[in-house]
């Protein structure tokens, strides 16, 4: 069978494509180079994942660039693709004749598409339906990694991380944070008042994690353990933890002003930052592995955090963050933590 270059690409070499821009791209500068009149292209992949319902990306023939657009679950309508397409020409779009069940693959042209063209196209979304398919597995299997892992966690894996003890030492600045009185809530709670606590702390939390680079590696009962790894100075991490604790206390806040106008009690809580070296790798038994972070420093953030009711503060910090970080603390003294050898010089933030 005699196939055009494009079709040629889409049968032997398409599914090797690593993601789906480096897939788009390289297809449209195909098709160009074939002769075909295109201004840009649209891609679109349903993904499983809590938040986003879908990703498109965005290809511009003239500059050869890839933008990529999230449509988040519960969106009445996404069209990004066929919109952003309709601003730059002539709109052909691979429908498949509903509004739900469009083809992902769509474009424009520097002119409207002639019937040979447009047979061309109909063609190409053919052929592209198997490597397309290989593309959305990959696409969902890493949503699904990313949101249950995280996406460093969830990258490591991907790049082969599979077998028990697979792992590295890394430096880390680690955070520890519980809610107070959780048990009680929960005794005197409806299960779902009490799903909705977690969910608003956890997202209060978690979103400041992330927001500064850091990464949630486990939810623990009401309690969340998290690293910023070390990628530039140790002093670096710890202000980047820093400014997430400060986030943090500030959505915590917030809600708490809408759970008191609500009638609800406020939600206290306790946070220990730490500077150490963590095992972040597969740990478990042989057909059942959780990735997260071990060693000493993890001990002792943990028990650190214990703390933060004996002391009366919200927030406690090692003097290994104390020592590198650029941020202002209030020493309170060296004190004895559970199951760590040495005593630990503790400080918190003034406001704290």
């Amino acid at each position: 069978m005699d196939l055009s270059a494009p079709l040629a690409w889409l049968v032997d070499e398409a599914s090797a494509s690593p993601e789906p821009d480096r897939f788009l791209s390289e297809l449209g500068r195909r098709l160009v180079a074939d002769g075909l009149p295109l201004a840009g292209g649209a891609l679109t992949l349903a993904v499983p994942h809590p938040i986003i319902a879908r990703r498109t990306w965005l290809w511009r023939a003239e500059t050869d660039v890839v933008i990529e657009s999230l449509g988040f679950a519960g969106a009445v309508s996404d069209r990004a693709g066929a919109e952003w397409l309709a601003e730059l020409g002539p709109l052909l779009e691979q429908s498949t004749g509903s509004e739900t069940e469009r083809a992902p693959l769509g474009w424009a042209g520097t002119r409207p598409f002639g019937p040979d063209e447009t047979a061309q196209l109909r063609d190409v979304a053919r052929f592209a339906a198997a490597p397309l398919a290989a593309l959305a597995e990959r696409a969902a299997l890493a949503a699904l990694l990313d949101a249950y892992l995280g996406r460093r966690s969830a990258a490591r894996v991907r790049a082969g991380a599979l077998t028990r003890d697979s792992g590295e030492t890394i430096r880390a600045a680690l955070l520890y944070a519980d809610l107070r009185n959780f048990t009680a809530l929960s005794e005197t709670s409806e299960p779902a008042e009490v799903i909705a606590a977690l969910d608003a702390w956890f997202d209060r939390l978690a979103g400041a994690i992330h927001a500064f680079g850091g990464e949630v590696l486990k939810f623990i009962g009401d309690g969340v353990l998290a690293i910023f790894p070390v990628s530039g100075s140790p002093g670096e991490a710890c202000d980047a933890a820093l400014r997430a604790v400060g986030a943090a206390r500030a959505g915590m806040a917030h809600l708490d002003q809408t759970r008191q106008a609500d009638g609800l009690p406020p939600l206290s809580f306790g946070v220990a930052l730490h500077l150490g070296d963590v095992f972040w790798g597969n740990i478990g038994a042989a057909d059942r592995l959780d990735f997260t972070a071990i060693g000493p420093a993890v001990n002792l953030v943990s028990r650190l955090e214990g703390l933060c009711r004996p002391l009366g503060r919200s927030v406690l910090i090692s003097g290994a963050v104390a020592d590198v970080a650029s941020t202002p603390l209030l020493p309170l003294g060296d004190h004895p933590l559970r199951g760590i050898a040495a005593p630990c010089a503790v400080f918190t933030l003034p406001d704290a």
